[in-house]
């Protein structure tokens, strides 16, 4: 029995492991301003909060690309406390490097904050990769208890 359990179990984190890495990558997608909405950082909201609609003005979208983004505006720095606007997307194509980064640039003829990260719901405030090592001795180790 424990042995069928731990099988199932292996399976299964093999199966979602091989799904996040190739399936449709999500982006987040949202646009908030000063301390209004859910889109500013600490993103708070997570993948469950936005499917169940506990969360007004948050998505998760297909993104063909695979590449989220996103853009932090102020408008100066006297009125960063009421002009930081905070823009979560999906973006067509990713940099040509290929690299995720944050960096400063021109937008709108505003400098933003733009960040660009490739993965699935990437673009949320921390960015969390499951290493399979640790995932393949959790497993071995909750085995080993059952046993």
């Amino acid at each position: 029995m424990n042995y069928n359990f731990f099988v199932v179990y292996i399976a299964a984190i093999v199966i979602y492991c091989t799904n996040v890495s190739q399936g449709l990558q999500r982006c987040f997608t949202c646009r908030s301003r000063g301390e209004l909405g859910s889109c500013k950082d600490p993103f708070i909201v997570n993948v469950t909060i936005v499917e169940a609609k506990q969360e007004i003005g948050v998505q998760t979208v297909p993104c063909a690309s695979g590449w989220c983004g996103k853009i932090v505006e102020t408008e100066d720095t006297a009125k960063e406390e009421y002009g930081v606007a905070t823009q979560r997307m999906c973006l067509q194509r990713g940099p040509s490097d290929s690299e995720d980064r944050c960096a400063y640039t021109k937008w709108n003829y505003r400098k933003v904050l733009m960040c660009f990260c490739k993965g699935d719901l990437c673009n949320s405030s921390k960015k969390l990769n499951a290493n399979f090592l640790v995932i393949i001795i959790s497993a071995l180790l909750s085995y080993s208890l059952i046993s």
